[in-house]
This record gives structure tokens, sequence and C-alpha cells, in this order.
């Protein structure tokens, strides 16, 4: 058994499970924000029933990602050491950041949201609601700016072989803090709008709670083609940022062979699992350079300008990037196809694009896992670029056996967390949402 294979095996299930959660939190959260605004402008029960119903959600789903969070950081001790010692005066501060400021803000008035009902005005409910979305969006950032500079390392010196920070400001805004911020908050706009729509669209399908679904269903489905459209743009600046500082990962991404002048964009291509050759492929001449460096006749780094020991995994990177970004255009085209049923009045009625929604409510969670694949794949076979190899990052005292025996007992644990999160969402959307006449005789009381 080999313990690199296994470390990195572990951490890729306890991330990959643990960032189901964060962007459906993140997501929800500023629509339930906006939600809370509305009933505190309007008086309108039916915002109230909304957000109250969206808030259960949302804490069910903030408490398994807690959960899940907790395990993914210890194993930096056990089983990264040898990362550990190398990044820890720099990856320390934004992980302590995250918790003391942002975590901290957003469980605190998640509190009030879940239990000040009767006990807070409507004004200071809605001040948590937007207090617990910037709190959510902080933590995202905190946790960004740690792994972007992985990614692309800045505001350092090497000493006596460990990273030591010289610029705050430089460390945390590195090359590709920004672009990757921008990308995945909006990914995760885009996963809240997307359940929420789903949600709703059961309802109707099951002509339960007529109002409440069709009003959460076209908020949903407002801020999910808003945030679809974006992320055209988004994605686009964060590819020209790692075409300039991780050219390795963008010629993975793209399978180019070579360094080539009017290099072609791939629109869907199948590779050959023995030589990473494009067997079939469908591509647009001269779109790559365009899209990098807004030049079709400019340059563009291939694989053969790298070492082969320093190139990612050819096939997971280049598939897991192209099946994201295939799901991106469907995200358009599902929530267009959406306005133009809202636009025919037929939004409530139409059960094709009503069933479309259903099933495309995990599609979302599936984009910004093969995102993170793309993202951290394709930075190998560093942990930190050109700085540190994974293979040297990891704790030699720790041996392969225990590590496969915690591996089978967190997958175990995922399971049953799992199972269990769905168990109590069903039971949610089985109960629904409060009608007004509920609500309004509980604020009597």
């Amino acid at each position: 058994m080999d313990a690199v294979f296994l470390s990195r095996l572990q951490f890729a299930l306890t991330v990959g499970f643990h960032f189901i959660f964060p962007p459906l939190t993140i997501g929800m959260s500023w629509i339930i924000a906006y939600m809370m605004t509305k009933y505190a402008r309007t008086g309108d029960e039916y915002y109230r029933s909304m957000s109250r119903f969206w808030i259960k959600l949302f804490g069910i789903t903030f408490a398994v990602g807690v959960a899940t969070g907790i395990t993914m950081e210890f194993q930096f001790g056990t089983n990264w050491a040898g990362y550990s010692r190398f990044v820890g005066d720099i990856f320390g501060a934004p992980l302590a950041a995250e918790a003391v400021i942002a975590f901290f803000l957003e469980s605190t008035f998640l509190a009030v949201l879940l239990l000040g009902w009767n006990k807070v005005s409507v004004k200071v409910h809605c001040l948590a609601a937007y207090l617990v979305a910037i709190g959510a969006t902080i933590s995202a950032f905190w946790i960004i700016v740690a792994n972007s500079w992985q990614q692309t390392p800045a505001g350092y010196e090497i000493v006596n072989g460990r990273a030591e920070l010289t610029s705050v400001a430089q460390a945390g805004f590195n090359p590709s803090t920004t672009p990757r911020f921008l990308h995945t908050v909006d990914g995760a706009l885009v996963t809240g709008a997307m359940f929420m729509m789903g949600i709703s669209a059961l309802f109707l399908l099951r002509d339960r709670h007529a109002r409440f679904a069709l009003e959460s269903l076209k908020i949903g489905l407002v801020v999910a083609a808003v945030a679809s459209f974006l992320q055209f743009g988004l994605g686009h600046g964060h590819a020209i940022q790692v075409a300039k500082t991780q050219p390795a990962k963008l010629a993975s991404m793209e399978a180019l062979d070579v360094s080539t002048e009017r290099a072609p964009a791939i629109v869907f291509a199948i590779l050959d699992p023995a030589t990473g050759k494009k067997m079939y492929s469908l591509e647009i001449p001269g779109a790559l350079s365009w899209l990098v460096h807004q030049d079709v006749n400019k340059k563009v780094t291939g694989l053969d300008a790298f070492a082969k020991d320093e190139l990612p995994p050819l096939e997971l990177t280049f598939y897991s990037f192209h099946l994201m970004v295939i799901l991106g255009f469907y995200f358009m085209g599902l929530t267009l196809l959406g306005l133009f049923f809202w636009w025919r009045k037929a939004l409530a009625k139409n059960r094709f694009f009503l069933w479309l929604a259903v099933l495309s409510i995990p599609l979302p969670f599936v984009a910004n896992e093969l995102g993170w694949i793309a993202a951290e794949v394709g930075r190998q076979p560093w942990i930190v670029y050109k700085l540190l190899k994974t293979s040297d990052a990891i704790s030699v005292t720790v041996p392969a056996a225990q590590i496969l025996f915690t591996t089978i007992m967190f997958t175990l644990i995922y399971i049953l967390l799992f199972a269990a999160w769905l168990i109590v969402l069903r039971r949610q959307l089985a109960h629904g949402p409060e009608t007004v006449a509920e609500t309004s005789t509980r604020e009597a009381k």
C-alpha cells in the first residue's frame, strides 16, 4: 500500500464530501436575506413563511457542513506533517481568521435566525440574515486565500526549509485569490438557487403550497439565471489567470500536446487512455488563443513545454474541467427555458420544466466537485506550486495501514451523515412550509 496515494485519497474524500455543503449554505444565505428583506418591507406573511422554511433547511445543512469540516483540518497534523511544517507560518493565519471572524459571525446570527422569530424585531431578524450571509461568504474567502496560496504562492520567503510570511497583502491577495473567490461564490449562488428551484418545483408537481412554491421558484430562477450567465465571464477570467500562472494546468485542461499558435479550444474530445492523445475531438480553431490572449494568433503553452514528472494527471484534469463547462452551459439553458415559460405565464404548469428543475438539483453540486477536482488535480504533482511536491509533504511516521483504516471509517461515517441529512431534509419537505394562518397564530402568541 502506498501511503502517499492513501493520504491523497483520504483528503480527497474528506474535502470532497465537505464541499457538498458550504456552497449550498452560501448560496441559500443570500436568497434568504432577500426574502427576509421582502418580509420586512411588505409585511407579507408569505415571505415570513418562505424565510422560515428555507432557514430550517439552511440550518440542517450548516450543521452537517460543520461536522464534516472538522475532520478535514485534523489531517494536516496527522497525514501531512511535511506540509504543515512547510506552510504553518502562512496557512494557519487564514484558517484562524476563518474561525474567529467568519464562522462565529455566521453561527451566532444563525441562532438568531432559527430561534428569534418571536424574540427580536423584524428589522433585527433581517439584519441577522445578512450577517449570516456575510459570515458564510467571508468564511469562503479565507479558505480560498489559504488554498489559492498553494496554487500561486506570494508574499513569502524560504527560511530554513520553511515558507515564512513577508507580506500579508501579497499572500492574501495572491494572483489566484480574487478570480477563484468570485468563481466559487458565484457557483455557490447557482447551487443555492437551483436547490430552491428544484424543491419548489417538487411542491408544484405535487400541487402543494402553490403560492409559496411559485414565489420561491421565481426567486431561485432569477438568481440562477443571473449567476449562471455571470459564471461564463468569471470562469473566463479565471482561465486567463491559470494560463499566466499555471500553464501546465491549462495545457492539461485542454489536452494541448504542443505549444501552438492559433491554439484550438476543445468542445468535445475522447482521450486515448494509453497515450493521452486525442482520439476524437471537436475543436474551434484559434479559440483558445483568443480566450487566453484575446488574439487568435498568439501561442498557447502546451504539454511539451514541461518535464513529464511535473505534469498533472491528464485525463482526470481534462474530463473534470470539460464536464464542469458543459454543466455550466446546461444551467444557462435551463434557466433561459424557465424564464421563457415564466414570460408565457406557464411556469407553474409546465411539468416538463418542473421535472427538469427537480432532476437538476444534484447537478450544481457535481459541477462544484468537478471544478475542485480540476483545480486540485491540475496542480499536481505540487502541493504548493513549484515549492513543495505532494510526495514530500506526507507524514512519514504514519503507516499506510492506519491511513487505510481511518479512510474506511471516514467513508462509513460520511455515508451515515449523508443519509441522516437526506432523511431530515425529506421530513422537512413532507411537512412543508407553515401556512400563513399558522405563522400568524404563533406570532400572536
